[in-house]
């Protein structure tokens, strides 16, 4: 892979997470921490591509509001191109609210009909005929909308990030594309290949004899595993305490990509990305907001 602008394709919008040292119950009422933060798979990508030294622009959709305007300059703020992005006049820039504990995610909602709303045009800057090396595709991404950015990039790397066992099967459509990788948890490729993997080597390995040019697969504290035409390697993860998980996933593709675009090889790529990844969970800090 060469390295240049990374076109980050898809969600874009503030995160409020809600974070308790321990479990959490139903109707619990606990003190913990509060914090708004710039979010979205594709913005939390790109972000994070940038403090790895790339030239990330972002494609996608916010309102015509304030909080669209201050996301935007945040994100600019951190080394994000944001000149392509859609402002859809009349509509809210979206929210996304989580409640994490020491377990894990405990409930999320997301109030994202902007990017509903915007559809397809949030690819309207790929209809300028501009050729594009690389791009990293939200698993959020209504399928018509998935199916529209693999035609409009035909030419490209195409990094495809998971975002919930829910939405997987959508990503099916991506297989198609002969230079794909997925970035996926185990939950994830076991709901896009329809089958109960017990380990993630053998979910990678499943994953490119399904189409897929590359495919990373995490599995919380257990052994990931990567997979493409060389063959398959795993790593264990760091063993680190759990701070919070949103954003994991996004920060594992991201350095994984950037280790990718700097010729490192496949072993020192999965040990980077997994370092990284270790230190976003462990963190109660924001890397790369301002």
């Amino acid at each position: 892979m060469t390295a240049g602008r990374v076109h980050c394709i898809g969600a874009a919008h503030w995160d409020v997470l809600g974070t308790v040292p321990g479990a959490v119950r139903r109707g619990d009422d606990l003190p913990g921490r509060v914090r708004r933060v710039p979010g979205g798979v594709a913005l939390n990508v790109a972000r994070w591509l940038a403090a790895e030294g790339l030239a990330p622009s972002l494609l996608a959709a916010v309102g015509d509001d304030a909080a669209g305007a201050e996301l935007l300059a945040a994100a600019e703020a951190t080394g994000i191109s944001c000149a392509d992005v859609l402002k859809v006049p009349g509509q809210a820039t979206g929210t996304y609210i989580a409640i994490e504990a020491a377990t894990g995610l405990v409930a999320a909602v997301a109030d994202t009909g902007v990017m509903t709303v915007a559809g397809v045009g949030v690819l309207s800057p790929l209809q300028w005929g501009d050729s594009v090396a690389c791009a990293v595709l939200d698993g959020n991404l209504a399928s018509e909308v998935l199916a529209a950015a693999v035609a409009a990039l035909e030419g490209a790397e195409l990094c495809v990030v998971g975002v919930s066992p829910a939405k997987a099967a959508r990503l099916r459509s991506v297989l198609g594309h002969p230079r794909v990788t997925l970035y996926l948890n185990r939950a994830e490729a076991a709901a896009l290949c329809g089958v109960r993997f017990r380990a993630a080597h053998t979910a990678a390995r499943t994953l490119c004899g399904m189409g897929a040019a590359g495919a990373l697969v995490s599995d919380g504290a257990r052994a990931a595993a990567w997979a493409d035409v060389d063959g398959c390697i795993t790593a264990m993860p760091p063993s680190v305490r759990v701070a919070r998980v949103t954003g994991a996933g996004d920060r594992l593709l991201s350095a994984h990509l950037a280790a990718r675009l700097r010729g490192l090889d496949a072993a020192a790529a999965l040990d980077h990305a997994l370092q990284r990844a270790a230190a976003h969970i462990s963190s109660e800090e924001t890397p790369c907001a301002p």
